[in-house]
């Protein structure tokens, strides 16, 4: 990622890129030469938002881009339209002419742009390049921009090549590469270190379920923890998913890689927290011995869980990693899943639900994933659905029946499982973008893990 930058001296040699919307561009193409004037004329450019023109110069070679922007009055105005860019322009190096509506949005949003996805067939960009704008910390944006693209890596990976095994491996290399400590629980090695509900979710599968800890920073430091949902496929289990519904249930890690972008950017920010990172991860499989509707487990909080629903396992695999977390009373835990289509279906694919008793935290969640532009969107913890949990069985249900307030009930399923730690923040992402839109290429995505970054560093930069 370090090669799409180049230093700022080199800007005298660069490309100039001038961003104009409908309401400049009669002004900024009253200063271009005549023949780049009528030449954009010709073409009919009115800087339509997302529209790129390239300019010649008098000896033919290009000499100026201009892109076209939002105005500022546009409801909505997307600060990632530059993002488009490094897909639409031939190799070269150019740099910002005039100022976008954000600079450091756009400079992020041109190397999340330059992503591809290429570990099966060759997928390669023209070799364009930006000199970086005055004032931007590139170091910060390499930083938000490398951590996107692992998680999109992970994401974007085949669950034949990224089951369990392959996803500790990959947490793994992240700890060695920082200087972290590992380790990771596997098999029936689960249930006599008390982790049943992990156990039985990843049991059917021949690739064996696995909880991966990775601890790092001075542990006099403030505690962070974060958990998150590494279901590296799911069929449903014996609540067996239609096809549709299984096709990119590749994704279903999603809050991991989440997870391990957000841990890189920390470690690699060195913030002043002590963080632990947990990742139950498993693959919720179909076979003779696979968990049943109905069946119930004691989870390692100690309350019993009868299974409503197979098909509602991350819950399961979060609630013994959660209640692991919550043994030390961390300052801060964090889970991110992959977890309901409930949370879909009321705010769409590109807008996850948060969720939290703490209003500071709350707060300062929503100021950031608007200044990033990550988007979150508070839901309440409704404690009357809280009831909808119960079970004439046991102590609780993982999946009420009806289909009311899915993402919302299950947030108060997890909530059962978090008691000592100081605050908590657990967000249901999607891990996906269903059509690629500027920066964000269709497939796996990186949500939440740099707001939640920039909260992070807020507090214990």
């Amino acid at each position: 990622m370090h090669s799409l930058f180049e230093t700022a001296t080199a800007s005298t040699t660069a490309i100039p890129i001038t961003f104009a919307t409908r309401t400049t561009w009669a002004a900024i193409a009253d200063g271009l030469p005549a023949p780049a004037r009528r030449f954009a004329t010709a073409n009919g450019f009115t800087a339509k938002p997302g529209r790129c023109l390239t300019l010649p110069g008098p000896d033919g070679q290009l000499a100026h881009v201009v892109f076209g922007l939002d105005d500022e009055s546009d409801r909505a105005r997307d600060p990632f339209r530059p993002g488009a860019l490094p897909g639409l322009l031939p190799s070269g190096l150019y740099r910002f002419a005039n100022a976008p509506h954000d600079a450091r949005l756009a400079t992020l949003a041109f190397a999340l742009g330059a992503y591809r996805f290429g570990r099966y067939r060759k997928n390669e960009m023209p070799a364009v390049r930006l000199a970086p704008p005055d004032g931007v910390d590139i170091a910060d944006v390499v930083r938000m921009a490398a951590a996107a693209s692992l998680a999109r890596d992970l994401i974007n990976t085949p669950s034949n090549d990224m089951g369990p095994e392959q996803l500790a491996q990959a947490a793994q290399a992240l700890a060695a590469r920082f200087g972290a400590s590992f380790t990771c629980i596997v098999g029936d090695e689960l249930v006599k270190q008390n982790f049943p509900l992990i156990h039985a979710v990843g049991m059917a599968s021949t690739r064996a379920p696995r909880l991966i800890d990775i601890s790092w920073g001075d542990p006099s430091h403030p505690r962070v923890t974060l958990v998150g949902k590494g279901v590296c496929f799911d069929t449903g289990g014996l609540d067996l998913k239609p096809s549709g519904g299984m096709l990119i249930m590749k994704k279903d890690m999603g809050g991991a890689a989440n997870v391990l972008a957000l841990a890189q950017m920390v470690m690699d920010a060195k913030l002043k927290i002590r963080l632990r990172v947990l990742i139950p991860a498993v693959e919720n499989a179909v076979a003779g011995n696979a968990f049943r509707p109905l069946d119930v487990f004691k989870s390692r909080k100690g309350p019993t869980v009868e299974i409503g629903n197979t098909d509602a396992e991350g819950r399961l695999v979060l609630a013994d990693a959660l209640a692991l977390a919550d043994e030390e009373k961390p300052d801060l835990l964090i889970d991110l899943g992959t977890l309901t289509g409930a949370a879909r279906v009321a705010l769409g694919p590109d807008l996850p639900p948060f969720y939290t008793h703490d209003e500071t935290l709350a707060a300062s969640v929503a100021a950031h994933a608007k200044t990033e532009n990550d988007p979150l969107w508070r839901l309440p913890l409704w404690p009357a659905y809280d009831s909808w949990l119960d079970s004439k069985t046991a102590d609780i249900n993982n999946a009420p029946s009806g289909s009311f307030a899915g993402s919302i009930t299950c947030a108060l399923f997890l909530q059962r499982f978090v008691t000592e730690a100081k605050s908590w923040l657990h967000v249901d992402i999607y891990g996906w973008t269903p059509s690629a839109k500027p920066a964000r290429p269709e497939g796996g995505e990186c949500q939440a893990a740099r707001a939640i970054y920039k909260l992070l560093s807020e507090r214990y930069g």
